[in-house]
């Protein structure tokens, strides 16, 4: 189980940097590159950018578990 976790912890925090350095900062950003820059006329951004959004709420919640998991098997020593 603590094996399986922290592989988990690991491509879930390297997902976390590459979703976070392809969202829109103020001058634009990678996502970009990758047609995030695409605006539509009726929102402030795009379904790219939404579902980039979700996608990294979605694994931040995964690596926030994972890391929680963690720390509960390194408490009672299993």
């Amino acid at each position: 189980m603590h094996l399986a976790l922290q592989i988990v912890l690991i491509v879930t925090s390297v997902l976390l940097v590459l979703l976070i350095l392809l969202h829109r900062g103020r001058g634009g950003g990678l996502s970009s590159l990758f047609g995030g820059g695409v605006q539509s006329s009726l929102s402030g951004s795009s379904v790219v950018e939404k579902n980039l959004d979700r996608l990294t709420l979605f694994v931040g919640a995964v690596w926030l578990i994972a890391i929680i998991g963690i720390g509960l098997l390194v408490k009672i020593g299993a």
